[in-house]
């Protein structure tokens, strides 16, 4: 098979060194002789259109990127905010990293389908006015700002956020390019735009972990109005802007109001039945134990040894997320990741004819014709 001459072997060496990969570790991710990228480093005709093909679908660009002889220019191939969460975290993975331009991709779709088939339903971004407020008044503005009740799950908060303008994406459970590792300690990151900003969380053990992350991340738009990657180490922050995301998330979730409802007098001497105790309010208010102990602390009725003899006896648990390997719902998981109001978007791209069934295929994960059509009759069913 012919070999393409001209591909620029500098171009190949940033791919390499943006994403922090070796040589040797393209070769193997993209089963390619390393004597092909040895001949493409010297200059020579190396590489068929299928195997470059490969190497630009590794590194999240297109094939003509390697074909242009200009040297690369950081701030053409990544965004604002992609710089933005790089000098947060300088040592981000090639996976978090890739995982970010993806994201981005996909807004980018996401905005083109809607502006094409916007009939004026679609809701647009126009957050609160929270200027000069304390994380506290944030928080109270913001709960009214997108209509929360009392009882509340990660699915009925993500609407809620969606509703408002924003998507909402969740890394799914699976190994594949929407997976953040189990072994990452990023727990979400967040990318500010003027227009439909996006939120990525993790996918953890418990959906109540997921939503105190969600819940910081727009904390971080709406207060800061920036983008921000956060680990678990952010979500304990105890100064700066972390510290008031987190004072934002525990007020916006759990309220002053909410706090009667717990009997102090009912509290357990070991802290290991403390999910018992709370077990009531956490499944209403589809938090987790330790928000609602941060709270009772924040408020003088917990003292902080306790709070923190609870995170020990937690974290010596080592919870891990059960959800596996059956994927027998796989026409699903699309919206699992992306979310209903990107999904119904796509879909109704399909059904208007504005988009081929091979270009649905790729904008819901790559799914299978037949899936596509069974998450059809999914949407039809509800």
């Amino acid at each position: 098979m012919e070999r393409i001459a001209g591909i620029n072997p500098d171009r190949f060496l940033w791919c390499c060194a943006d994403l922090g990969v070796s040589v040797d570790e393209c070769a193997s991710a993209t089963d390619i002789a390393l004597v092909n990228f040895e001949k493409l480093l010297a200059g020579e005709p190396s590489l068929t259109f299928n195997q470059l093909k490969k190497i630009a679908d590794y590194f999240g660009r297109g094939v003509l990127f390697f074909l242009e002889q200009t040297p690369v220019s950081d701030a053409a191939v990544h965004s604002p905010q992609f710089r933005t969460l790089a000098n947060q975290k300088p040592e981000l993975s090639a996976r978090i990293k890739a995982l970010i331009e993806r994201v981005e991709h996909q807004r980018t779709v996401y905005l083109t389908l809607r502006d094409e088939i916007d009939d004026g339903s679609y809701p647009r971004f126009e957050p609160p006015p929270l200027k000069g407020l304390t994380p506290k008044q944030a928080a109270v503005t913001a709960r009214a700002w997108l209509g929360l009740g009392p009882c509340n799950d990660f699915d009925s908060y993500r609407r809620a956020i969606e509703a408002q303008g924003l998507l909402v994406f969740r890394s799914n459970g699976y190994n594949g390019k929407w997976q953040i590792a189990k072994e990452s300690p990023i727990l979400g990151f967040s990318l500010y735009e003027p227009e439909c900003p996006v939120i990525v969380v993790k996918k953890q053990a418990a959906d109540a972990q997921q939503v105190f992350t969600l819940m910081h991340e727009l904390g971080h738009l709406l207060m800061h109005r920036s983008s921000s990657i956060d680990d678990d180490e952010d979500m304990h922050a105890r100064g700066g802007e972390e510290q008031e995301a987190n004072a934002f998330a525990g007020h916006l979730l759990v309220p002053d109001d909410f706090l009667p409802a717990i009997s102090d007098r009912e509290r357990p001497a070991d802290v290991a039945f403390y999910d018992e105790w709370l077990s009531g309010q956490r499944k209403a208010w589809g938090v987790s134990s330790e928000v609602i102990l941060r709270r009772l602390m924040d408020n003088r009725r917990l003292p902080r040894e306790l709070y923190a003899a609870y995170r020990q006896w937690r974290n010596a648990l080592h919870l891990e997320d059960k959800d596996g390997g059956n994927r027998s719902y796989r026409h699903r998981e699309p919206k699992h990741v992306f979310g209903d109001m990107y999904v119904r978007t796509v879909l109704s791209a399909l059904s208007g004819k504005r988009i081929s069934l091979s270009k649905a295929c790729s904008y819901l994960d790559n799914l299978k014709v037949k899936d596509v059509h069974l998450l059809e009759g999914h949407y039809a069913g509800t």
